[in-house]
């Protein structure tokens, strides 16, 4: 069923949105993708934050025209579905994690700001750890001196009670 102007303006606008924030864009093919399988990639995607939608590519090419990402547009070709996100990581680690999978849905390429990406970099981007997971080992790290300075502090007196019970303990036994 094909969509009329007014159908392919607002789809033009919401993805143009969706561009308009995104860190990355992954482009997948789904030959032959059974719905419910599509469905399962949807809820994942969306638990995660990201945007996926499959779309005509003579949209989604008006989308990203004059965006970073308009260097994409060449590599619409086929049937594709896309994946789009404020965490590049998040998009591709969704995207990879399923395909892995699913012998039917292919990688194709993707794309950061102003940089094209081939299926086996978007493969070493989803391995990267999370944000939150980066944030998380920045907190350990700068926490780390703070933390031992304060036990070294705190060792001294604790040393200091210990060899008082001990000498108490001493008198109490003779």
């Amino acid at each position: 069923m094909s969509l009329n102007l007014q159908q392919k303006q607002a789809v033009v606008a919401e993805v143009a949105k969706q561009v308009a924030s995104a860190q990355a864009i992954v482009m997948v093919e789904n030959r032959g993708m059974p719905v419910a399988a599509m469905t399962q990639l949807r809820a994942k995607a969306r638990a995660s934050g990201v945007y996926f939608r499959v779309v005509k590519n003579t949209l989604v090419r008006r989308a990203v025209a004059d965006t970073p990402f308009a260097s994409l547009a060449e590599k619409m070709v086929g049937p594709l579905a896309y994946g789009i996100g404020t965490d590049p990581v998040a998009v591709a680690k969704v995207l990879n994690d399923f395909a892995k999978g699913n012998e039917k849905f292919v990688i194709a390429c993707g794309a950061m700001p102003g940089q094209v990406m081939s299926a086996k970099e978007v493969s070493a981007l989803a391995s990267l750890p999370s944000r939150e997971e980066l944030i998380a080992k920045l907190l350990g790290t700068m926490q780390a001196p703070m933390v031992k300075l304060v036990r070294t502090m705190n060792e001294v007196p604790s040393k200091f009670v210990r060899a008082l019970a001990a000498v108490r303990d001493a008198k109490q036994a003779a």
